[in-house]
Parts: C-alpha cells; structure tokens; sequence
C-alpha cells in the first residue's frame, strides 16, 4: 500500500526530526520513526524520492543518501522502476546445513517461485577455480528464487554431468535444483564459504536492487559418495536476508 502522506505532513515530519542532525540523518530520522511507530508498515511504498524532495526543499543526493543508507540498514527496500517499500523481517538462511530454499520459504508460510534465466552445457573458463575439481564442460544455471514475488536469492549454479546427466532436462519452475541433485547424488559432504559481496550487473537487475547494495554471498560446494556434485554462488540482498545457525549439545 502506497503511504499517504501530503507536502506539507513531510515538511512537519522533517521538522520534528532533529534540527542540529545533517539533512540526510534527519530523513533517516524520520523514515525511521514513522516505521519503528508502527504508522508505516511492512510492505507499505514510500513518497517517491521527487516528493520528499518537493516538500523537504532538500537536493535529490541528499535523499538518495538517506535513503540508501536505510537500504543498507534493512528498514526500507528499493526496488528499480518500481519503488521503495517497507522491508519485512529478513529471511532467515541455514547457515550450517543444505537446506532446500522452497521449503524454508513454505515453512514461514510464504510462496516460493523460480524464474529460470538459462540452463546450458558450456566449457569451463580456464581460469576458473573450479577447473581442477570439475570436467572440462558442465552444465550450469541462473535461477532467481522469490518469496511471495519478491526476488531473494540469485543461484548461479555449476554441475558436474557424471553426477547428474539429466540436469538440462529438468523443470527448474516445478522443483528446485536442490530437490533432483539431493535424489540422483545424494549429499556426502558440503563446503560454505560467505562473504559480504556487492552484486554484479546483472545480479542486482535481477534481484531489483541498485548497485552499491550490500549482498549476502554464500558459495557452496557439495559431494556425493563418487565426487564433486556441483559448486554454487547463491547471492541474496544483504537488507532481506540473514544467516543463523545452530552448534553445541542441546
């Protein structure tokens, strides 16, 4: 839901929103407050970038800065050539186990779907760093990953054809990559290495964030009883996702 607010209600929001503070920090300030009091909720759109400025009388650098900073915080999310919205709680990642992202979405009462980018044979780079643990040509593929239409997780996959011959063949749209290698190679071991990332290109367009947004990158590499199955570099958007995990006796 888009939020109402006029001009003129802004101008008296920026006004109670500390005057000693930089501009840019008041903005923060009173984005902040409107969302932490619970008077703009989750999933709700923000005046556009054009009205805060018409009613603040600040420059649009000032308010992009806000407002990407707030990105970056995780209160708000930006979507290109749509809008800016309240973020929700982010979703929760295993940190320690391969689990399949379908049913960790299902299992917080949210939809899941997949958009498939491309699924293909192609020969490896020889400088990739995975040259010497995979054959000569793989099959590889892109997928974007939704929770009740919003994109949270880019999958750029590489899979070892011995492993699972009939990868090509399968509908990414009705079963997750995970779900037909966890049948035909059934995991023996598993490697996660995470990093703070920030998206190619092509990775932000497909996630709709902007360039410069801070992502959550795990790459992940996983073994069957005969061999390497296949490496992936799952990237999420750092404001919708976070990693937890559980270690020690119970």
């Amino acid at each position: 839901m888009a939020i109402a607010a006029d001009d003129a209600e802004l101008t008296a929001l920026f006004r109670d929103s500390g005057q000693s503070a930089p501009a840019y920090e008041r903005v923060k300030n009173l984005v902040t407050a409107q969302i932490k009091s619970g008077r703009w909720s989750e999933g709700d759109q923000l005046p556009s970038e054009n009205q805060f400025v018409t009613a603040l009388g600040l420059s649009r650098m000032t308010i992009n800065r806000a407002l990407r900073e707030l990105t970056a915080e995780g209160l708000i999310v930006r979507h290109a050539g749509v809008g800016t919205f309240v973020a929700g709680t982010k979703a929760p990642s295993s940190l320690f186990e391969v689990k399949n992202i379908a049913d960790e979405i299902q299992q917080r009462g949210h939809r899941h779907r997949t958009q498939v980018v491309s699924v293909r044979e192609e020969e490896l780079d020889r400088r990739s760093i995975m040259r010497e643990l995979l054959p000569r040509r793989v099959f590889h593929s892109i997928l974007v990953h939704y929770e009740d239409e919003v994109p949270i997780q880019v999958e750029d996959r590489l899979v070892n054809p011995a492993e699972a011959p009939d990868y090509l063949d399968q509908d990414f749209t009705a079963l997750t990559p995970n779900t037909y290698l966890s049948k035909v190679a059934p995991l023996e071991r598993g490697e996660h290495i995470v990093e703070a990332v920030l998206g190619s290109a092509e990775e932000c367009q497909l996630l709709g964030i902007e360039r410069g947004e801070p992502c959550l990158l795990i790459r992940r590499r996983t073994w069957s009883s005969t061999g390497l199955v296949s490496a992936a570099r799952l990237v999420h958007p750092g404001s919708r996702n976070r990693l937890e995990g559980v270690f020690g006796n119970r």
